[in-house]
């Protein structure tokens, strides 16, 4: 029988935990040295795992463009956000993954071509992801190839099997859709 006390939840929530779930978030911070190691050291110290991270300059030679993609809950992320807009080197803080956004990665992949039948394989599988032979060896092929996560990987899938020396992939790089532009303001 229940009685009144186990109607009490003290201060236990009733609700269901929150799934984490991947994030890509965009930043505009300037470009002078040592920003990059603060904002790792950030994210690090305070345990966040960043999965991407792509950093380059912008058109303007004084800021850098940083995505970076990490998982966690809504909260988490929020305080994520709260954290890297806090520091004195960031501009800009924006999570493009409740907007319309385009993303891309590049891949560069060596794979073995000792023989004519892998080299005639390796370049069907180019012709299917749209890849192309950027170097080509007496016995290997270096392959570029670009789009989504999905993508590469199921390049990477069908290349297995042919013999795959090395690999190198870029973070995610990501751009809001439409008018949206991540600026000084």
């Amino acid at each position: 029988m229940a009685t009144l006390r186990d109607s009490f939840n003290y201060g236990a929530s009733t609700e269901a935990p929150q799934p984490a779930r991947r994030h890509t978030l965009a930043l505009l911070v300037e470009n002078e040295f040592g920003v990059l190691a603060r904002i790792a050291g950030l994210l690090a110290g305070r345990g966040y795992n960043i999965e991407s991270l792509a950093v380059a300059e912008t058109n303007d030679p004084s800021l850098s463009r940083m995505t970076i993609m990490t998982s966690g809950t809504d909260h988490v992320i929020e305080q994520i956000i709260k954290q890297l807009r806090r520091l004195i080197n960031v501009i800009k803080v924006s999570d493009l993954t409740e907007l319309g956004y385009v993303d891309r990665e590049l891949a560069l992949i060596k794979v073995d071509a000792s023989d004519g039948a892998k080299r005639d394989e390796i370049l069907r599988v180019c012709v299917i992801f749209r890849a192309r032979v950027v170097d080509a060896g007496k016995n290997a092929f270096v392959l570029e190839a670009t789009g989504d996560g999905g993508k590469i990987q199921s390049l990477i899938d069908m290349l297995e099997p042919l013999g795959i020396r090395e690999i190198v992939r870029t973070g995610k790089i990501a751009i809001a859709r439409g008018d949206r532009v991540l600026e000084a303001v």
